[in-house]
This record gives structure tokens, sequence and C-alpha cells, in this order.
């Protein structure tokens, strides 16, 4: 059987990396962004959150954001966009001017749980449910993403078998795809194997789930061997690195996209994103938020790869 090389990469800079950034860029400039991004390839990309400015400043206006995107008159084909819905009130929001996809999260640890929404793993899936059904009604995809995987700041290890458990929930739950998220970039190669071979045996589509890593500890592209190594073809980055968790103390930046896609490209996978514009996107955005970005590949250039 011939190995699948084509590799899906979901960017998801202008939500999960801006959130954490001091400086709060405009939705124009988030936009542009965006569009930036698409061009360069991407055809999957996160763009903000349906949630109280009150608490994440940075994803204000992202109401103006997808509507000015679904106006797009240029936008490419293929590129499919998603928001984070955190509760009722937010599908309502996202669904006035929607998007292909909405984002759902919990997290393995219940004090991670109740320091980022204020509520048990228990009810964060409780309040999913009037989300789904307005997700269902609508022909709305869902993804899930599930934080503290390998390890939470205030719980210190987690278990294997309950992220097992809660991305099985997920997909009974009738979620598309399932985001495993390293949160604070603890991750190894023997835990992503060991999470995965749990996952292997319980039977779940792999080809549904996605690895979400952070580089906060230099493992992030080990973890990402290991998963492709275990058949997993999907994986969230952020451009630069930007990124990190404004409810996890320590955790720096997302995988930078572009240092992902110069790994893939050297190890022969297929992606969509051409390389050298993601490094211009790294300088842009740099100066856009004003201190340097956490990406070797973004730093260094493309070498040979142009």
């Amino acid at each position: 059987m011939m190995k699948n090389l084509n590799v899906k990469i979901i960017e998801v800079g202008p939500r999960d990396g801006l959130q954490n950034e001091k400086k709060i860029l405009s939705t124009a400039d988030r936009v542009t962004l965006v569009k930036k991004l698409a061009v360069a390839g991407l055809n999957q990309i996160e763009f903000g959150a349906y949630v109280s400015p009150k608490w994440v400043p940075q994803m204000y206006g992202t109401e103006r954001m997808a509507k000015s995107l679904n106006k797009w008159t240029a936008r490419p084909k293929k590129l499919s966009l998603s928001a984070l819905v955190p509760n009722e009130y937010g599908m309502q929001e996202f669904l006035k001017n929607p998007s292909e996809k909405a984002s759902l999260f919990t997290a393995t640890s219940e004090k991670f749980s109740f320091k980022n929404t204020n509520c048990s793993i228990k009810e964060s899936f409780e309040r999913m449910i009037p989300i789904i059904k307005l997700a269902t009604k609508n022909k709305i995809k869902l993804r899930a993403y599930i934080s503290t995987v390998f390890g939470c700041p205030f719980e210190g290890q987690t278990s294997l078998a309950r992220a097992v458990k809660l991305t099985d929930k997920f997909f009974k739950m009738g979620v598309h795809e399932v985001s495993i998220g390293d949160t604070i970039g603890v991750a190894s190669p023997k835990q992503v194997r060991n999470f995965l071979d749990l996952c292997e045996k319980k039977r779940l589509p792999m080809n549904r789930i996605a690895m979400h890593f952070h580089d906060t500890r230099g493992t992030a592209l080990a973890n990402v061997v290991e998963s492709l190594n275990w058949g997993i073809r999907s994986f969230d980055t952020s451009i630069g690195g930007l990124g990190g968790c404004p409810y996890a103390p320590g955790a720096l930046g997302n995988l930078a996209t572009e240092d992902l896609v110069y790994l893939l490209k050297r190890m022969g996978y297929k992606t969509s994103v051409n390389l050298k514009s993601l490094v211009r996107i790294h300088h842009w955005i740099q100066k856009k938020v004003a201190h340097p970005l956490n990406s070797h590949v973004g730093a260094s250039g493309p070498w040979i790869l142009t």
C-alpha cells in the first residue's frame, strides 16, 4: 500500500496565536493576515473566537472579520474557515455570518477547565449540547480541541486514557475532527506514541485526529515525526510560532507553520503551502506584534526551497 504523503495544516495563528499577544491588532490587520495565509496556500484557517472581549480582548471584532471574509471576492475556492465558539450565545453570533466550521473545546485537567472556562469537564460538555444542535441544524461541521493532554500547569501529569475517552466522546457526539493539544509544550515522542497507541486500540478514526503541539521545550517537531509514523496527517500550527495560552503560565508559542512546512518538504511529504510566502508573512506579522517570533525557518529563511 502506498504511503499517504499528503498532510493537512490547520493554521490557528489568527486565533490561538494572537489571543496571547499583548499588542492587540486591529480587525483590518487580522483580516489581512488571514488573506495572506490563504494566498500562501493554507486551506484551513481558524480566524477568530466568539468570546467576550472582557476576557480575550484580542478577539474583539471576530463577527466583523467573518462578515469581511465572507465578502472576499478573491477568496480561494479551497479555503475553509473556522472560529472558536464557547457557548450557545457564541454559536448564535457565529451563525449570523457563518463559516465552514465551528470549534469546541474542553480539557483533560479539571483545574485547567475551571481556569479556562469556569466550569468542570462534565459541565463543558453540557454547554456543547445546544451548540451541536445548532450546528447540525445549520449543516456546520464541528472541530473540537482537547487541552492539557500531555500535562497541565496546575495538575502536572494528566491521564492519556482520559484524553482518549474524551476524544471518543467527541466523535460519538458528531464532531468531525478532534485536535489533541499539548497546551504547555511538555509532550515527548514517547507520550505521543502511548496516546496514539491507545487511540488505535480503541479503534478511533486516526484520519480525524489532529495534533496541536507547542514548542515551549523544543520537542514539537520530534512529536510531529512520531505522529506521522502513526498515520496522523493533520497538524495545527501558527505562523511565526505565535501563541501560548492566557490561562497556562509559562506556555510559549505554537509550532511555527513555516517550521513544519520546511520539515515536511524535506521529508518528502506534500502540502499546499508556499514556504517562501510563509517567511514573508512571518516578517510582516512580526512587525505588527512588535517582538521577535519563535520560528527557526522564519528567522533563517527557507534555504534551497525558495
